[in-house]
């Protein structure tokens, strides 16, 4: 740890100073700190990595909506200097694809704000006049844990200010605060997540119960099977009551091997694949198309071209192209 981690004098103005910016805070960057900060603990087997991301969404006049993240490099050993050319390169990249969403402000991991964080966000001036800072504080999610006040997330948001000390200026944070904002979707989302969506999807789940149904009715037929067989070879005692109930089953079930049956079941397997031949050729017959009209494209141009020069041989005599072929 750095002296700059254990500076004594606090840059964090004290909560008798209010911010004016409406922050409104989406799920998806609470998840995506929280599974960056996860990830790198398990990679680096390391208590406390260091986590730097870009913080993306929009800001109309004091009015601030944090919508998504990315994850940021650092050059060094020390972690004191961003990676500028990677961070450009992926903020136009998430520009091509959110073309409304800007970068307004970074996140990392700490237990408190302090000097080390006040020379990481001067780096970001440069792509945003007052960038915000999102800070993850497990150790503040450790004290809600115990009930202490369970529903406050453990993240803050913090915007830069000046602060005259002793006739000095300094750059400072304030303490910005912040509601959770969320869309219908963002509901969805966050409720699969929660259901353990990151663990397996609920068409995996249902397919697993239809499974173990499966085999356990496979297991109950294979006893069946066995107990009629016992009984015939004379090695088990006949039960009256359960071989009735053996036969009202069997007389319950579809005769498959009925003639009108089978030949219902044919005409509906035929139908069955019939419909799936169509489907291939008419998808067939559409790429063979696209092709033809893309020859037709590529040899229209070199036909014209190819005339062009013919016809200006036969003016001005032969030429070259005439010699040639």
């Amino acid at each position: 740890m750095s002296a700059m981690d254990t500076d004594e004098v606090s840059v964090v103005l004290p909560s008798t100073a209010t911010s004016g910016l409406s922050l409104s805070l989406h799920p998806l960057p609470i998840l995506n700190i929280s599974e960056h900060w996860t990830r790198l603990r398990l990679q680096r087997n390391s208590r406390d990595p260091f986590v730097l991301g870009a913080l993306l969404g929009t800001q109309n006049g004091r009015e601030v909506e944090i919508v998504n993240t990315f994850e940021l490099a650092v050059v060094g050993d020390d972690n004191t200097a961003v990676d500028h050319e990677f961070l450009v390169s992926r903020r136009d990249q998430y520009k091509q694809v959110f073309p409304s969403l800007e970068f307004i402000g970074w996140y990392t991991v700490a237990a408190k704000p302090s000097a080390r964080h006040i020379a990481l966000h001067e780096q970001f001036t440069g792509y945003c006049s007052t960038p915000l800072l999102l800070i993850l504080q497990p150790n503040l999610a450790l004290v809600h844990s115990t009930g202490i006040n369970a529903q406050t997330l453990p993240l803050k948001a913090y915007e830069s200010t000046i602060e005259l000390r002793e006739r000095k200026s300094r750059s400072v944070f304030l303490e910005v605060p912040y509601n959770v904002e969320t869309g219908e979707a963002e509901r969805i989302a966050v409720d699969w997540t929660a259901r353990g969506g990151g663990s397996g999807t609920s068409l995996e789940s249902h397919l697993q119960t239809q499974r173990s149904a499966v085999k356990m009715l496979h297991e109950r037929i294979l006893v069946l099977i066995k107990y009629v067989t016992d009984v015939i070879a004379g090695q088990t005692r006949p039960d009256h009551a359960t071989l009735r109930s053996l036969s009202a089953l069997l007389a319950s079930l579809p005769a498959s091997e009925n003639k009108h049956f089978r030949e219902e079941f044919d005409t509906e397997y035929e139908d069955v694949q019939l419909t799936a031949f169509l489907a291939t050729l008419t998808k067939s017959t559409n790429i063979l198309n696209d092709l033809v009209d893309k020859h037709i494209v590529m040899t229209s141009g070199k036909d014209d071209r190819g005339g062009a020069r013919r016809r200006v041989g036969r003016q001005g005599g032969p030429s070259d192209w005439d010699r040639f072929h």
